[in-house]
Parts: C-alpha cells; structure tokens; sequence
C-alpha cells in the first residue's frame, strides 16, 4: 500500500482538472434525484482519474456495512455488499483518508469477492471517504488507470475533492427524499385515519344496531389493515431509495420465481376471471441477486394486470435470453393506459386518470418494481395503448456478465 506522500504530480494538468471539478459541482448541484446522482459522480471519478472503472459505496451504520450504490460499467455491482473489516472500503472509512493502492491482489484489504462476484478484474485502487460535517457517507473509488501506470498525487486531490462535493450532494438528495416521503406518507395515511376515526364514533353513537356495529368494526378494521399496508410499503420504498435495503447476493432462478408469484396470484385471478399463463424457455441462465426482492416484483407487476383486467382477460408472464441478460415480460389485455399517463407510471403515488374505482393499494407497488430493478442492474419500461393492453418490461444481467457491459 502506498502512502500519499509517495505521490508524484504530473505537470500540465491541473488547470485542465480544476475547470473541469467546476463542471462537476455544478451538475452535481442540479439535481436532487439520488440515482441520477451517483452515477454522475461514479462517471465524474472516472473521468478526473482516467480508469476504467469507478464505483460508489455507501455506508449503513446500523449494520456497519458497505453498500455498492453505483458504478461506471457493472450493472451488476449494486447487489453487494463489502464487510468494514477486510476490506479496502472499510479501512478509508475507519480512517477518514484516502488510500492508494498499487497491487490489489497482494494487499491484506483487498475484498476478493467483490471481483469475483462482478467479474471484473482490479489492479489498482484509489478510494478516498465522502465526508458529511466530520462523517463519513461512503467511499468514492476508482479503479485501474488506463495507461497501466500508478495514481499520482494529482489523482488523489482532484478525487478527495470530487470526494467531498459528492458527500453533500448525497446528503442533500437523501434528506430531500426523506422529507418529501414523509408530506407525501401524510398525505396517503389521512383518508384511511378519518375513515377510521369517523366510523369509531359511529359505533359509539346510541340506537347502533349490532348488525351496524358489526358491519363499522369491518370497515375500521379494513382500513387499519390498509394502514398498515401503507406504512410496510413506505419503509421499503424508504429503504430502497436510500440505499439502506440489504439485498441479497446469490444465484436466482428467475423461473421458479415466476411460477411461484404465479401461484400465488392465481387465485386472486381466478376470482376475476382473468386467464393467467407463462412461457418461459428451458434451461433458462441464473442471475445474481435477491430471490425475495425478485419475488415481490413479480408480484407486483403480474397483481398490477389482475387487478386492472376485467373478466375474460389475459396476463402472460415471458421470460427469455437476450443476450447478457434475461427479459421478462407481464403483458396484459386490460384497459391500456393513456399515453400522457405513460411517463409517469413509476412515479410514488401516481394513479391513471379515472383508475381510481380499481385502485387497491398503496400506490407504491410500481415504484418498489422500478427500484428493486434497478437495485440488481437491470432496467424497467412499460408500453400500452388505450384498449390493446399493457406490457412491463424488464431485464436483467445474467450472472458473469456484468464484467462484459
């Protein structure tokens, strides 16, 4: 390991990074939407030290770990996670200081398994802390100079600073989501708490029959059941977006996946008279990731179909290889949607005009879809048109491919 002082400054360069850390600042300071964020950062450090690859870390502090947040060119990094202790991400957080390292694989900190679960191979690492008001966030890395040569001094600074500017954009965009979360959980929570309040003192009023009573309790205990539903979805959208949901790490037949949701909601579909199907092809490759979050997308999209879908209706799950990824599909012969509802079908809360009589939920089971998608690399887009139906589309990366983007 190579201390900072070891650094050379390589002349000419400085201007040129100092113009260039100015661009960055200002783009950084132009949004306040997390993932778009990170990954100008991660391709911001890519560019300020000239590697190939360039990742972000951040830290849960209440388990101690570290959570691969976003990366330049492996859509398959943000399942894993990197322990404080034995790892070159632990140790800048635990000392608050950059750390260069020449040979990754003869350094006793180097997290072996991060490589072997990205398929990527690391030579060379420079990492220095995000740091919030004396805190450490996370850790910016970058990872392999293109020439083949060592970082120098020069990439240390430029980093640290880059460093420092990315911590408060990240806290800024994490406490914007937080309180933005909570209006909008205020907002969602107040009509199920006036229903119940209102029913409540129904029950309490003189000359309520039993049967009245009785019929109340059902719908009070109705929309407590609901308040609960909202407040489980509102911390696991809390979670996600935040990067503080640990997933997974591990080899997921999407099949036994699908065919499991399946199950579940046939049933529910079966009630409604919706035909419900799935092709998949055989032998269909793993991927890497997090079997239950899996599951709970696949519910999402195949229960959002049942229940949009009128009697005599189709929903058809596919899945197939294309390529390094695996394209799953939930196509149904329902309503469609409007295409101005279109762009914004993932949005938190967001209902499509004159839904509201089949819309059942907490309004978050799209935006859960899209992040849990988007948590494991891979992507989430939807295509409708009025009377024809809908389809949701999404990929992801199988496993060893990440390295290959």
């Amino acid at each position: 390991m190579m201390n900072e002082s070891d650094l050379e400054i390589p002349e000419g360069k400085s201007v040129a990074q100092l113009e260039r850390l100015i661009e960055i600042s200002r783009s950084l300071n132009s949004t306040l939407e997390l993932r778009p964020l990170l990954q100008r950062i991660a391709r911001a450090a890519q560019q300020l030290t000239d590697t190939e690859e360039s990742s972000i870390l951040l830290l849960d502090r209440k388990t101690g770990q570290l959570h691969f947040e976003a990366a330049t060119n492996l859509p398959g990094i943000r399942s894993i996670v990197v322990p404080m202790e034995g790892s070159i991400a632990g140790l800048v957080v635990q000392t608050s200081k950059p750390v260069v390292v020449p040979d990754a694989r003869s350094d006793p900190h180097f997290y072996r398994q991060a490589d072997e679960q990205s398929d990527f191979s690391t030579r060379s690492i420079l990492a220095v802390p995000m740091v919030v008001r004396g805190n450490v966030i996370g850790v910016l890395e970058a990872l392999n100079k293109r020439s083949g040569g060592e970082f120098m001094r020069e990439d240390v600074e430029m980093l640290t600073v880059l460093g420092g500017q990315a911590a408060v954009a990240v806290q800024n965009a994490l406490l914007f989501q937080q309180s933005d979360l909570v209006a909008e959980i205020v907002h969602e929570m107040r009509t199920p708490l006036m229903s119940v309040i209102g029913y409540a003192e129904l029950i309490q009023q003189p000359g309520m029959t039993l049967e009245q009573c009785q019929q109340f309790a059902g719908i009070v205990e109705g929309e407590a059941e609901r308040l609960t539903g909202l407040a489980d979805s509102f911390l696991d959208l809390a979670k996600l977006e935040s990067g503080r949901a640990s997933l997974a790490c591990a080899p997921v037949d999407l099949s036994t996946v699908i065919h499991m949701a399946v199950s579940v909601l046939t049933p529910q579909a079966n009630a409604r008279q919706v035909g419900l199907s799935v092709n998949i092809i055989d032998d269909l490759p793993p991927v890497v990731g997090d079997g239950q979050r899996l599951h709970q997308a696949m519910l999402n999209l195949i229960g959002n179909g049942i229940k949009y879908c009128g009697s005599g209706d189709h929903v058809a799950v596919t899945a197939k290889r294309e390529g390094d990824v695996l394209v799953v599909s939930v196509a149904d012969t329902g309503p469609g949607i409007p295409a101005d509802a279109l762009p914004r079908i993932f949005e938190r809360f967001y209902r499509v005009p004159d839904s509201e009589c089949q819309a059942v939920g907490s309004g978050l089971g799209l935006t859960i879809t899209h992040k849990i998608v988007e948590a494991h690399g891979g992507e989430i887009s939807v295509s409708s048109e009025e009377g024809e139906g809908t389809t949701f589309t999404f990929t992801l990366p199988l496993e060893g491919a990440a390295g290959d983007a």
